[in-house]
């Protein structure tokens, strides 16, 4: 007796903590109450009280210690197996098993619990799917270590959504039912950002929406239900591989995203007898085309019924809308064959059809102004056969007179003047048969030797010839006239792209652009002409000899623009020639405008490089500078007059005055000869084991207004691998710039580890800074004016507290960065390396 394959339900969610383990639980609860066998194989609570509450009474399964690994357990697959329960928990699915585990991967352990016949609850997140992996890196940065094939997913009996909102999410981080509170800030301000969760839950959303996508096809193929169901729009355009095609397929999009969300699908239907196709390089334009516009392309072979292929196609895609374009059949034509769109619009039943007009709409069917474009050898070669193939049939019809009858003569004509008409075109053409036909009726139809036409048959047959033998040369002629027309597209396309490359990937590409154009058509010389008066001209750049002329001297003179030629001196070119060569002078007007726009910003950029250290140093020590020495100058003033006669307290606050100046001074001296000392890298860390703690402990000292800082460290995080001396200056310079600016909000300091890095945040309550303004905060000599009201009454600095905060993080390892304080403020984040290995250094 076979033993049936267990059922596995899947949890699937966006992020950590959306609630999986609580939604798997509560199921495992609910089939309990309904006398069902369930016991729990492994469930992570992570430490949360409403998850562990859940946990709390079911049979478990006790776990499995790894040998050599203390502490560390995992699933214990052979108990399960022994206990046989009905229904089986084992959470997250994409976890990798310690070293000496059976299977390597857990989902590897579920698999062998769904061939026992034990059905599976589990959960995995979106971002451990094995497609999605990379995805998920570039948008937050971080690479899922642990992944589970989407196959395993996909195989899953039922797949159910556990969704919460990014604000609730974070809400739920905040209160602490995620992660414990030495984490929490760490993690709000990384992974759990709004926008990471925000993608992460489109993800998620979007691939369980594509699965139910794919389960509704595979019941309706297996169903074999062809009616539509409007569950998702979906929009078809047929493409025929004309011109007109690349307007209905534009028109198809806008349709489709006018839907919204709608899938839009492009199919081009092959007739079977392939007699008709469409002009040579069509379809891989169109097939580049829609992958331009995000639709998927399709060819299908429709035989000789184009209609009923293409409604098949619609309706096997399930597709809620048809596009196609108007016939390009005259009133005429339409009497005889009303179309394929008439046809489509009469049998497509609930699909919508959409008839898109287009310019060659209703022009019918015309011949083509005759204009040969084979080769003179090609033309040479058919004058002779024209003249040589009619004598030779004329001579075999002779010679096997009493062999061959006259169907057969007249086959030999045909053959002949078909020939010609392949080789040499139209005129041989004509010259074959009108030739054959004489000859035909001169020397082998009765009366022999006259060309008196005895019967009626016989002027048919000569009239006939010359219709095969000119229809045959159009056919010849339009395909030798569409291969150079696609080898002369081909040609400008690749140098069209050529040129573009050039302007595009070179700093300064219009040398290397001129020189390309000289040497694609043919020119001694190529040169871009400037006027610079009435008759005066420059030569921006050239290629070639004797390139710098004027546009009268030149053989070739495009005007780019009315001040602007581009010349050429060698040979005249034709119109089409010509035609190219003005876009080419577009693509050279555009890369001037670009160079001349990069050198005239490089050289502003670097006026104001040169000069803004400058203007600020010396507008810092105007300003900055000269308050604190104004205030010594006038307490000590106050004090030397000798008929001025202070009280003792008075004079108390002279001194404390010149006292706190005197500080503020060697703070500024002491940030100017950090900063200089930064920019010339002569700054070398000592690195060694720190904690935060003792760190924040020392740099407070000190500072005025200390009272308002509140330090909320724990002791017990890592230490972190910096230089203590300048971690110091770091956190004092942070708080400093905290309590001028604050100000009276107090000041917090909170730490947590995250991913290897132990992270300070010095946060403040005040009025905080905008976005676009966070840049300038670590900006020499900057002050973000009118950001703090504090600022205006007096607040002072040169600017350099958080730029020197910055390089010396920067040195040791770490960054520094600001964000806003939750509630409103400014939070400044300090991210060292977590100290590993070693002991600490005393």
């Amino acid at each position: 007796m076979t033993t049936r394959r267990g059922d596995l339900r899947i949890y699937l969610g966006a992020a950590p903590g959306v609630g999986k383990t609580y939604a798997m639980l509560g199921e495992a609860r609910r089939r309990l109450e309904r006398g069902t066998d369930v016991v729990v194989g492994l469930v992570e609570t992570h430490g949360r009280t409403k998850t562990a509450e859940l946990l709390a009474g079911l049979d478990v399964v006790p776990r499995r210690p790894v040998g050599g690994h203390p502490g560390l357990d995992e699933l214990d697959l052979d108990g399960v197996l022994a206990r046989a329960p009905e229904v089986v928990l084992v959470d997250e699915l994409a976890h990798t098993n310690a070293p000496g585990s059976r299977h390597a991967k857990r989902w590897e352990d579920v698999e062998e619990l769904l061939e026992a016949g034990i059905d599976v609850l589990t959960t995995v997140n979106i971002q451990h799917l094995e497609s999605l992996n990379d995805v998920v890196e570039r948008i937050t940065g971080i690479r899922p270590r642990e992944t589970v094939p989407d196959d395993e997913v996909r195989r899953a009996d039922q797949i159910e959504l556990v969704d919460i909102t990014p604000e609730a999410l974070r809400r739920r981080m905040a209160h602490g039912n995620v992660y414990p509170a030495e984490k929490v800030d760490a993690a709000l301000a990384n992974f759990f950002q709004p926008s990471n969760l925000t993608a992460l839950r489109e993800l998620a959303l979007l691939w369980v929406a594509d699965e139910v996508d794919v389960a509704l096809q595979r019941y309706r193929r297996d169903k074999a239900v062809t009616e539509t169901w409007e569950t998702r729009e979906r929009v078809v355009v047929a493409l025929t591989g004309d011109k007109e095609s690349e307007t209905v397929l534009r028109r198809a999009a806008r349709i489709a995203k006018r839907s919204g969300t709608a899938d839009l699908l492009a199919v081009h239907v092959l007739r079977g007898d392939g007699l008709a196709g469409p002009p040579a390089g069509a379809v891989p334009r169109l097939r580049g085309l829609a992958d331009d516009i995000g639709a998927s392309f399709h060819t299908v072979v429709g035989g000789e019924d184009v209609p009923t292929a293409l409604l098949d196609f619609a309706r096997g895609a399930n597709a809620t809308q048809l596009v196609l374009g108007t016939s390009r059949r005259s009133r005429i034509a339409r009497i005889f064959d009303e179309g394929i769109g008439s046809r489509v619009i009469q049998e497509s039943g609930s699909i919508d059809v959409h008839m898109v007009t287009h310019a060659g709409a209703g022009r019918g069917v015309h011949l083509p102004a005759f204009h040969t474009v084979l080769s003179p050898t090609r033309l040479t070669a058919g004058w002779v056969l024209a003249l040589l193939l009619p004598s030779l049939a004329t001579v075999a019809g002779a010679m096997l007179q009493g062999v061959l009858g006259m169907a057969s003569d007249v086959v030999m004509f045909f053959l002949a003047t078909v020939l010609v008409a392949l080789v040499g075109g139209l005129g041989p053409a004509l010259l074959a048969a009108v030739l054959g036909g004489l000859m035909l009726n001169f020397f082998l139809t009765p009366p022999l030797y006259s060309l008196t036409i005895g019967e009626t048959e016989n002027l048919v047959t000569v009239l006939a010839m010359m219709l095969v033998g000119a229809l045959v040369a159009l056919v010849v002629d339009r395909a030798a006239r569409r291969a150079q027309q696609a080898a002369r597209a081909r040609a400008e396309g690749a140098l069209l792209a050529s040129f573009a490359r050039t302007v595009l990937t070179r700093t300064e590409p219009l040398p290397r652009l001129l020189e390309k154009v000289r040497e694609a058509f043919g020119l001694h010389s190529v040169a871009i002409l400037e006027r610079t008066g009435p008759d005066d001209w420059r030569c921006v750049t050239s290629s070639g000899r004797n390139g710098c002329m004027t546009p009268e001297e030149a053989d070739v003179d495009v005007e780019v623009e009315e001040n602007l030629h581009l010349i050429g001196s060698g040979r005249s070119l034709a119109a089409a020639d010509r035609r190219l060569l003005e876009v080419v002078g577009s693509q050279a007007l555009l890369a001037l405008r670009s160079q001349r726009a990069s050198a005239a910003a490089e050289e502003s950029r670097s006026r104001a490089e040169a000069t803004e250290p400058h203007s600020a140093l010396l507008s810092a020590v105007g300003h900055d500078l000269r308050s604190p020495l104004t205030s010594i100058k006038a307490a000590t003033g106050s004090l030397l007059d000798p008929d001025l006669e202070l009280p003792r307290a008075d004079q108390r606050e002279l001194m404390t005055t010149i006292d706190e100046s005197a500080d503020r001074l060697t703070g500024l001296v002491d940030n100017l000869l950090d900063s200089s000392r930064l920019a010339s890298a002569a700054v070398t860390p000592l690195l060694t084991a720190v904690g935060y703690y003792e760190v924040a402990s020392r740099a407070l000292v000190g500072l005025k207004g200390m009272g308002r800082v509140k330090v909320d460290i724990d002791e017990t995080l890592p230490d972190v691998l910096a230089d203590p001396g300048l971690l110091e200056r770091v956190v004092a310079n942070v708080v400093d710039n905290a309590l001028r600016y604050a100000g009276d909000a107090p000041i917090v300091l909170r730490a947590s580890a995250y991913a290897r890095r132990v992270e300070l945040r010095i946060a403040d309550s005040g009025p905080g800074v905008p976005k676009k303004s966070r840049d300038a905060l670590f900006a020499p000599f900057k002050r973000v004016g009118g950001a703090w009201p504090s600022d205006r009454d007096g607040a002072t600095g040169v600017g350099l507290g958080l730029s020197v905060a910055r390089g010396l993080t920067t040195i040791m390892g770490g960054t520094l960065t600001a964000e806003d304080t939750p509630g409103g403020g400014l939070t400044v984040v300090v991210s060292l390396p977590e100290f590993e290995g070693g002991d600490r250094c005393q």
